[in-house]
């Protein structure tokens, strides 16, 4: 009985408005999303949403983003989250070190001897026992360890320099968010290493456009580009949007810059041309030859040296009967 189905106090209201820009955006996730949080009187935890709607967290969140870039969720609904690091970890003794370094059906020798050839260093026992968290708590494969102990190390060197490397915890740490974002498989790691890397290359156009030339973005700062890199803003625009930063606010102000972008953005205006037609201004003519925006660049050097990683891994554990 269709009646059945509207029971007395398990009714949801929903505006108009908010029933039109949820269409209107086309997204099901945020849909989906808007009703959670309804049922759940507003309040966002990422971490429950996730449970309840059977998704990651990183699926989650990009919804959440949605429905905050629809104005239909407010960033503060969010509540603490912590990343997943495990409170108690087995106590691994050197004796379980020992035997599975001695199992030869096992590829955590072969990650062992890339992990350390990746580092420069041998690994210490604490260092070991981290590892095999990773790998026998964690129970991320051997390749998705390899993939990320190459982003942590290309990561330490893009932001302080060759020849920097990363701790163990510090890999720990970011292995514990890959498992929370769903990164516990070669594929699902790809896709994301793919997507870092068209947003490097996007972060090195940007930035001269902001006048930073001379230091690399911190994370917040980060967050920003890649969202102005998600909505498809042209580099005149985003360029035009920091003028009218610099003019209103005197310096730079990335919040400030962000507001302009984000009502453009729900505007559907991502070129000079077309701010510019809105405004009812003629689009502006660049004062000279307009260089081409380069291409992202083929997968380079931290590619490169992470596929021979990976092959050599491979090749390893072939040899040994492990994988």
């Amino acid at each position: 009985m269709p009646d059945a189905l509207m029971l007395p106090g398990e009714i949801l209201s929903m505006s108009g408005a908010a029933a039109s820009r949820l269409i209107a955006k086309g997204s099901g996730d945020g849909a989906l999303l808007y009703l959670w949080l309804l049922r759940q009187a507003g309040e966002y935890d990422p971490q429950a949403a996730g449970r309840g709607l059977k998704w990651d967290l990183a699926r989650t969140q990009a919804a959440f983003e949605e429905l905050v870039d629809l104005k239909l969720a407010d960033s503060r609904q969010q509540v603490s989250m912590s990343l997943p690091v495990p409170d108690e970890p087995p106590e691994y003794t050197a004796a379980d070190l020992t035997k599975e370094m001695e199992n030869t059906a096992s590829p955590f020798p072969s990650l062992v001897t890339e992990v350390q050839r990746r580092l420069g260093k041998l690994l210490s026992t604490t260092d070991l026992k981290t590892l095999y968290m990773l790998y026998d708590y964690l129970a991320l494969p051997a390749e998705v360890i390899l993939l990320l102990v190459n982003w942590c190390v290309e990561e330490m060197e893009r932001k302080y320099g060759e020849g920097h490397k990363p701790r163990m915890p510090q890999i720990r740490k970011e292995a514990c968010r890959w498992q929370e974002q769903g990164l516990n498989t070669p594929e699902a790691v790809e896709r994301f290493l793919r997507k870092q890397a068209v947003l490097h290359t996007r972060e090195a156009q940007i930035l001269p456009l902001l006048n930073i030339r001379d230091r690399q973005p911190i994370d917040p700062e980060r967050r920003y580009i890649a969202k102005w890199v998600e909505w498809g803003f042209e580099d005149e625009a985003i360029r035009l949007a920091y003028e009218r930063t610099i003019l209103k606010k005197q310096s730079m102000n990335w919040a400030y810059m962000n507001s302009i972008l984000r009502n453009w953005n729900e505007k559907g205006l991502r070129t000079v041309a077309a701010i510019e037609a809105r405004d009812g201004k003629p689009a502006r003519m660049p004062a000279g030859p307009v260089a081409p925006v380069p291409m992202p660049t083929p997968p380079g050097e931290a590619d490169r040296r992470a596929r021979e990683d990976m092959e050599r891994l491979r090749a390893f554990m072939k040899q040994g009967g492990g994988g």
